[in-house]
This record gives structure tokens, sequence and C-alpha cells, in this order.
């Protein structure tokens, strides 16, 4: 991505070109937001097709291998731009712990604040010579709207107060600092000062999954991104990620991904190459 930030509105024009030559799954080295206003496409993650219901935001992590196939009524928008361009968002952050990153949007809303916002980047980037200042204040504006507008998928209605989102939240930052080491649940709660059974609780009712599994997951994605580029061995990725044994790390990694690493990483290798 030789700019910081590249914004395109997916019109039947576009969508028509994409499908007389659809993309293969691939990666690339910016993050990408594709907003979903309408239709039925496809997001393909790692060789796994999602059906997707708009109206819904995308989001795609730097790296992460995948392809989006829309249909002759899909709308909306995508945005590309830069880990130097916007630092850090909530998608970037919860990105590490999922394969992906998917968000409903009420349709009014979609339809009428996000709209005017990318309408007024189209017309800003337009300009010579571009005020990506401008931009990136506008970005930060549409970000902003739309993680306030999806923050609430990852409580429940049981939830009272924002309590056990600081809660989850303060576990997954202890985690990425930590999940390479062979640790279980017990040592996240003691980390917290609560009990395994709370700690466990709180994971179900905020994100739908117990401790281990988002451990496993997190692993999981650093050796799929360890696989991809390094030239590690498989062993010495899983010894990296606290697996002792080469064959406990492949029965996890193929449980979870329906793979072995060694075919996941001729897989991708494969296409990206």
């Amino acid at each position: 991505m030789n700019v910081p930030f590249t914004l395109e509105k997916i019109s039947r024009e576009v969508v028509e070109t994409i499908l007389q030559n659809p993309a293969s799954p691939h990666r690339h080295d910016h993050e990408e937001l594709i907003i979903v206003t309408q239709g039925n496409p496809t997001h393909f993650v790692d060789f796994t097709a999602k059906p997707i219901e708009p109206p819904v935001i995308i989001y795609v992590a730097q790296g992460k291998v995948h392809s989006f196939i829309p249909d002759l009524e899909t709308r909306g928008w995508v945005i590309r731009y830069t880990n130097e361009f916007i630092p850090q968002s909530g998608f970037n952050f919860y990105s590490g712990f999922l394969d992906e990153v998917n968000y409903k949007l009420d349709e009014t809303f979609c339809s009428t604040t996000i709209n005017d916002l990318c309408e007024i980047m189209v017309r800003e980037n337009a300009q010579e010579p571009v005020d990506f200042n401008i931009i990136r204040h506008l970005l930060l504006a549409v970000l902003s709207k739309l993680e306030s507008a999806t923050k609430t998928q990852f409580l429940d209605e049981k939830v009272s107060g924002n309590s056990q989102l600081i809660t989850f939240n303060n576990f997954l930052k202890i985690l990425e600092y930590n999940y390479k080491r062979p640790a279980g649940v017990d040592f996240y709660a003691d980390k917290l000062n609560m009990s395994s059974r709370n700690l466990n609780l709180i994971s179900q009712v905020v994100f739908g999954k117990s401790i281990t599994d988002i451990i496993e997951t997190r692993k999981l994605l650093e050796a799929r991104q360890l696989l991809l580029a390094s030239d590690k061995t498989v062993s010495e990725i899983g010894y990296e990620l606290g697996y002792n044994e080469k064959s406990y790390f492949t029965r996890v990694f193929h449980k979870k991904t329906g793979t072995t690493p060694t075919e996941f990483r001729k897989q991708m290798q494969s296409v990206i190459s």
C-alpha cells in the first residue's frame, strides 16, 4: 500500500468488475474495513467461507489471509489504512482473539451517519494535494461511531454496568503479554485477584467463550502468523507457544483449524507465493 489511506465505494460497476475477475485469497500490509450496507456477499477467511448478512462491518487485520466475493446487490464501502495512519482501534484490539471480527450495524445508522462520513472522505481524498490530517480525523470519527455502535455486542443483557467488560479487557491485556506461557485459567484468575470460576463466567457472558478457548485461539492465531512469516519448524513454533510436544501442538492446531500446521503452511504458501 503506497499511500496511508484509500476508500472505495462498492457500486454496481465495482461489483461487476470484481465478479469478472474474483480475487483469490491474499494477504495485505494494511488494515481493512469492509462496510456492507446491502447484498449477500461471501467472505473467505483462511479458506473458510462465511456468508455475510448486512448491514455489517468486516474488519480484516494486517496479514490476515482472506478474499471478499460480493453478489450483484452488494453495496457499501471499503476503507484501507496503514497501522501508522491509525495506530490503534477497538477492531485491531479484538482481532487478536478472534478469527474474524464482524459487527452488526443498525440499518438507519449505516445508511445515514456512516454513508455521510464516507462521502466526505471521498471528496477530501479527491483534493490535490490530499490533506491526510483531515482524512485521519474523519476516519477516527468513523471508527469512533462504529465502535460506539458495536460496543454492546460484547455485552450481554445480564451485564450490570461495564465492570465485567473492564475485567474481561484486563484479562485480554494480561493475555497479550503471557499467551506464550504454558499457563491456564488459574494463572490469569490469580493475576486478576479472582476465582477461575468467576473469570470463566465473565468470559462466557462478555465473549461467549471460555478462558481456555480464548488462550488457545490467541496461541493459534500467532502460530498461523509464524507458519506464514517465518522459517521456524513446527516443533519450534509449538515450543515457542508453550506446547512442549509437537504431537500435542499438532492435535490442538488440527482440532481448531481442521488441518495440521504443516498442511496449513503448504496451503497458504501456495496461495500467497
